[in-house]
């Protein structure tokens, strides 16, 4: 009874910021051996993997296009999580990872937009189009920005992380709009391949060197997004001790 007891405070420990950063310093480093060699594995079995009939070798930008598109959403999901950390259960770390995680999303939603216009050249004879699915996820970005923004705005943290949460709340809309944004309207892009109720319809020489990349870069994800946690955990402790030196200084003054 005892041991059943003491698992539920293990996990209540990590709203402690001390805790949390010790957990993130022995896991960081494992992480990111794990993300480096899926990377390198995946990297060298899409240069294996088959050419196109239709496409080419310029298909081999799907392996890393369709894994910073996954991210990009998955991203914008955590922060959704976190939002309601905030807003509903309170947690201490939610904002903390709302505001770590808006850069990395952002930067993973630039670099789908990008390798999306590289792929779309050749293929579509233009480097955009404003079809429904590159809309939604250029929208995305705006979102992103726009949290990182308000975040970094408002000097009250409370009144901060208040703001950033429902606002990451209403914008979580666009993420099933991305999703089935190629089956609710006539698009350019293609439809899904991989997640859908009749199975993929890549084949496994090519599925598989997609699936280890997705993984890999979903691992470095989360890597970066505990780096960031960490490092947002320091900023709000030197500016707390700043404030605190400030504080006795006008006492003293007066």
């Amino acid at each position: 009874m005892s041991e059943l007891s003491a698992r539920p405070g293990r996990w209540i420990d990590l709203a402690n910021p001390t805790r949390f950063m010790a957990l993130a310093d022995r896991l960081v480093p494992w992480l990111a051996a794990i993300a480096a060699l899926l990377l390198a594995a995946g990297l060298y079995l899409s240069f294996a993997a088959p050419e196109d009939y239709q496409q080419g070798s310029t298909v081999r930008i799907m392996y890393i296009h369709v894994p910073f598109a996954w991210i990009s959403m998955m991203c914008y999901s955590v922060m959704a999580m976190s939002a309601l950390g905030t807003l509903v259960w309170r947690h201490p770390l939610a904002d903390v990872s709302l505001k770590a995680a808006a850069p990395i999303g952002a930067a993973f939603t630039v670099l789908a937009l990008i390798t999306g216009s590289i792929w779309g050249k050749p293929m579509w004879g233009t480097w955009w189009v404003w079809d429904a699915r590159l809309t939604s996820v250029f929208v995305l970005f705006l979102m992103y920005l726009g949290i990182i923004a308000l975040t970094r705005a408002l000097d009250d943290p409370s009144r901060s992380a208040r703001a950033a949460a429902v606002i990451t709340l209403v914008g979580f809309i666009n993420i099933p709009i991305i999703k089935f944004s190629v089956d609710w309207w006539n698009t350019l892009h293609q439809p899904a391949s991989v997640f859908r109720l009749g199975g993929p319809t890549i084949d496994a020489s090519m599925l598989w060197p997609l699936m280890i990349m997705a993984v890999g870069f979903t691992v470095l994800f989360f890597t970066l997004h505990l780096m960031a946690m960490r490092t947002e955990i320091m900023r709000r402790r030197v500016t707390a001790m700043r404030y605190i030196a400030a504080r006795r200084a006008d006492r003293k003054a007066d």
